[in-house]
């Protein structure tokens, strides 16, 4: 990977104000600063993150279980599905066929990405209105509740169906010469959250009662995203969150995390973990699909918290609706 530029040194921030220029986010150097993080990062009091967190129970899916047609996994896996989307939309799915080479490969360029000089991940900054790019904490765009992290992130459409590699071209005109292979795993790794997420859909159409083809066929053509989460070391993680509590505004998300936990759910009144595991991704339901089913599957709030101890690094593939061009 191409970093020949000279790093510019990072803004300051104080209690009063931000830099304008949206690329300074800068967690070592914050850190360094004084004893406390800035104030932008600080949340309310009644989002701070608490210590009191326990386990979400959530099933634990065997993929090829259910797509190996054997009809007793196939109702256990739909049963499982139905229960845990009915209550909170959270599940975990094993056997979903991703390559240890490709997920290896795609966490090492993630490391070489977030750990280059500012000058060379501004090359993907992200626009205003735009899907792709680099986005720096939101810096510049807020002025409170800022999350601590940084993202890459990705369009992507089915090769088949656009006839080109969405992300190998984003990645191809933005960033240039030294960042083929990055843009080239990338695509490689969308693609598989493609094929992943239409299995998956296969699985909630049957969990619903209705034909396995339909939602498959209902996303095959689609207009996704693909983003890369990094959250840095913070030295007062009992003051600032990630990522904000939300609900995924589209269809489908799977989550691969690494072996440092944050994620947490909003279940039953009270924030919930879901622990990393080595063998499975993280799936949930959206907002979007939450309509489809009428309110029956549930698109549930959840947040990212952060840690002093250390990094925190995971990929969310986001299943969308194809956009309907005016």
């Amino acid at each position: 990977m191409a970093m020949e530029c000279i790093a510019t040194r990072p803004q300051r921030f104080n209690e009063n104000k931000t830099e304008e220029d949206p690329s300074n986010f800068d967690a070592n150097l914050l850190n360094q600063q004084s004893n406390h993080i800035p104030q932008q990062f600080v949340w309310p009091d009644h989002e701070k993150p608490t210590d009191d967190v326990q386990p979400l129970q959530v099933p634990l899916i065997d993929l090829a279980g259910f797509l190996s047609g054997d009809s007793v996994l196939v109702s256990e896996a739909t049963r499982l599905v139905s229960e845990a989307s009915k209550k909170h939309g959270f599940f975990l799915v094993t056997n979903h066929g991703i390559d240890e080479t490709l997920l290896s490969r795609a966490y090492l360029f993630m490391d070489s990405f977030f750990k280059a000089p500012a000058c060379e991940k501004q090359k993907a900054q992200r626009t205003w209105g735009e899907s792709s790019g680099y986005a720096s904490s939101f810096v510049g765009r807020f002025s409170s509740k800022l999350p601590w992290k940084e993202t890459l992130s990705f369009k992507f459409s089915p090769v088949e169906k656009c006839h080109s590699q969405t992300v190998k071209d984003f990645v191809s005109e933005k960033m240039g010469y030294g960042y083929e292979e990055l843009g080239k795993v990338y695509q490689e790794y969308a693609e598989a959250m493609n094929i992943l997420s239409l299995k998956i859909m296969e699985l909630l159409g049957m969990s619903l009662g209705i034909v396995r083809r339909h939602f498959r066929e209902f996303f095959e053509d689609n207009d996704s995203i693909l983003r890369l989460n990094y959250y840095p070391q913070c030295k007062q993680p009992d003051l600032a969150l990630g990522t904000g509590p939300h609900c995924d505004p589209t269809s489908l998300t799977i989550l691969h995390q690494d072996q440092v936990g944050g994620l947490q759910v909003f279940v039953d009144n009270r924030w919930q973990s879901i622990p990393p595991n080595p063998k499975a991704v993280v799936v949930n339901i959206g907002d979007t699909f939450m309509a489809l089913t009428n309110g029956r599957y549930k698109s549930c709030l959840h947040r990212a918290v952060v840690n002093s101890e250390s990094e925190r690094k995971s990929f969310a593939f986001f299943l969308c609706l194809k956009e309907i061009k005016c």
